[in-house]
């Protein structure tokens, strides 16, 4: 089965030996997105609320760069270095998701990538 990667300048660029997303047949991988700017490859300014959005914000631009959209997404793996904040996560989760939502998993780590305080990756089924 050939892969194909996907890119767009929507979302941040990669910041190490990976690719935005990868598609396999019907199925997309999304790479983990951290609440950078594209335009900018800076942090959101702010705090955990508003490095969330910008999360969703970059996974959705990679889901329309693949052809679908967040609602295509199967999963969700939502990483947060405070598990104080997993209400908050899950409401703006709520505000860029209809349901049925896809499966999830959230689990504190003790670190994230440039220090952001939450990143999140999914797996994504498309018809076509």
């Amino acid at each position: 089965m050939s892969k194909t990667i996907i890119h767009t300048d929507k979302a941040p660029a990669a910041i190490g030996a990976y690719s935005q997303a990868v598609r396999a047949g019907n199925t997309v991988y999304l790479s983990g997105q951290i609440p950078l700017v594209a335009e900018t490859m800076q942090i959101v300014e702010g705090g955990f609320a508003e490095q969330a959005h910008q999360v969703f914000k970059n996974l959705q631009a990679v889901t329309q760069a693949a052809g679908g959209n967040l609602n295509d997404l199967v999963k969700v793996n939502a990483y947060l270095t405070d598990l104080g904040n997993f209400s908050i996560f899950n409401e703006i989760m709520a505000q860029y998701f209809t349901a049925p939502y896809p499966a999830r998993a959230a689990v504190e780590v003790s670190a994230l990538p440039k220090g952001v305080l939450v990143e999140a990756e999914g797996v994504m089924i498309l018809d076509k």
